[in-house]
């Protein structure tokens, strides 16, 4: 995938996450991007080298779900670093 794709996927992951664990983060568009961003590839490391999924490449459905997954992920951990409770 390109950067454009990751950045992309990225921003879908990091708003979707944001969905699913909302609080009172007052992260704007580029810090949900670059949370997102980082949790695709927290994601996808876990679902590849520590479970064994198989690989996350190209824009479909299961590489979503996954970089969303690592994404929450990077949110609580990002919470629990600030100090921030949703």
């Amino acid at each position: 995938m390109g950067i454009l794709s990751w950045i992309l996927l990225g921003l879908i992951a990091g708003a979707l996450a944001k969905a699913i664990r909302p609080g009172r983060d007052p992260q704007g568009c580029i810090v949900t991007m670059i949370i997102g961003v980082v949790g695709a590839v927290l994601g996808g490391f876990i679902a590849t080298r520590v479970l064994g999924w198989g690989d996350v490449n190209g824009f479909n459905l299961y590489s979503i779900l996954v970089a969303t997954g690592g994404a929450v992920l990077a949110l609580i951990i990002y919470a629990a670093i600030t100090g921030r409770r949703s």
